[in-house]
């Protein structure tokens, strides 16, 4: 069972990438911009590129916000004392797993099995 210092580095950690996904989120806001499709300004390979690239930021925030939404739950997990607990077999994650991956609700044979 984790103590209390070890409980509030990995709040602070999620507290932390929890705050760095949102600027990250608010910087890419200009990405998601509608592509124009005015051909005369923007020829058909740009237009193109700006296409894609809209779709990779787009996909890139989907990714960020799901991360968010598992920092939360990591996050309100502390707050009830389950956190570092698997999900699935209820058994305490190794800490080292938790260093790497602060929102992993499983155990690695547990994870493995899920693969």
């Amino acid at each position: 069972m984790m103590n209390d210092a070890e409980l509030d580095k990995f709040r602070q950690l999620l507290q932390q990438q929890r705050n760095s996904l949102k600027d990250s989120l608010q910087l890419a806001q200009g990405s998601l911009q509608t592509v124009e499709l005015d051909q005369t300004s923007v020829g058909r390979v740009s237009r193109g590129e700006a296409l894609q690239s809209q779709s990779m930021a787009q996909e890139t925030t989907r990714l960020k916000q799901q991360q968010l939404r598992d920092i939360s739950m990591s996050l309100s997990l502390i707050e009830s004392g389950d956190y570092g607990y698997c999900n699935i077999c209820d058994q305490e994650i190794d800490p080292q797993r938790l260093n790497i991956n602060p929102t992993a609700i499983m155990c690695v044979p547990c994870a493995s099995t899920q693969e």
